[in-house]
């Protein structure tokens, strides 16, 4: 085949291709702005339903806790688990302020014994925080209660169902791509492809959404929004990252990054903090 012949087999394919993803997918507002201003479109594929994967996320939390009870990995401290879930109430009491149907969600909160410094939020609701965020960064109540923010938001966004529509987008996209130009090129540009279209723009993304929602959160269930740059300080000195990573190699903020943004986004909900305080 020509190069002529080629190019416009290549062009048909596109314009299907093309068709076929935005099709499949509608762009929506999973949360309202809040005072920190989150107005960006979401694309969502109608092929990653939300309800179905509330259900997937469901029992995949219900296996991950079974496996912590088998091998004794649900923290024993009643207190520190009690704790958790009162900042975690508060937090969850906020959220009608993005997205008033999660309030109804099946909201389940467990904190898991590891050493590693972390915490997630599934779809629906379902959340784990380690004992490592706890007890090795020693964390305030105002600073899990950032980081248990971050995290809540991430699920009120629907972050997850974003990228997992993303990534079938790419998929039906070179998969079509591959009867132009042959699997070989495809499979050799795909990751590539993936990651620069998708994953690194979207990750950077869903993290500063995720911060400024979580700062939000935060300071209307009464607790300090600075303590979020506080936490992050704590894991930069943890792990010794430097605050000189370059935003664009990497799939996160820079440290310095991320706490310049913090701090403006404190200063800017510090007035629902303080009417707390009334």
């Amino acid at each position: 085949m020509n190069l002529l012949k080629l190019l416009r087999k290549a062009c048909v394919i596109a314009a299907a291709s093309a068709t076929v993803i935005l099709t499949g997918c509608a762009a929506i507002d999973t949360t309202s702005s809040g005072v920190v201003g989150i107005q960006r479109k979401q694309y969502m594929s109608s092929f990653v339903p939300e309800q179905e994967l509330t259900l997937a996320a469901a029992q995949n939390y219900n296996e991950t806790l079974a496996q912590a009870k088998a091998q004794g990995a649900l923290s024993p401290d009643a207190a520190q688990v009690r704790r958790v879930r009162e900042i975690s109430a508060k937090l969850i009491n906020q959220v009608p302020i993005f997205r008033p149907d999660a309030l109804q969600w099946d909201w389940q909160v467990n904190v898991l014994k590891s050493d590693e410094l972390n915490a997630w939020c599934m779809p629906g609701g379902k959340m784990a925080v380690y004992t490592g965020l706890i007890d090795r960064l020693k964390a305030t109540d105002d600073e899990l209660a950032a980081v248990m923010g971050h995290e809540i938001a991430h699920a009120l966004r629907e972050h997850s169902r974003e990228q997992m529509s993303h990534k079938m987008g790419t998929s039906i996209g070179l998969a079509i791509l591959s009867a132009v130009v042959g699997s070989q090129a495809v499979g050799d540009l795909g990751g590539s492809l993936t990651d620069v279209m998708f994953h690194l723009p979207n990750s950077r993304t869903h993290e500063a959404e995720a911060d400024l929602i979580g700062v939000e959160l935060a300071a209307r269930a009464g607790y300090d929004p600075r303590a979020a740059i506080s936490f992050w300080e704590k894991m930069i000195s943890m792990s010794g990252v430097s605050g000189s990573e370059s935003d664009l190699l990497s799939t996160h903020p820079s440290p310095q990054s991320r706490i310049d943004e913090l701090r403006v986004a404190a200063e800017l909900v510090m007035p629902l903090y303080m009417d707390t305080k009334k």
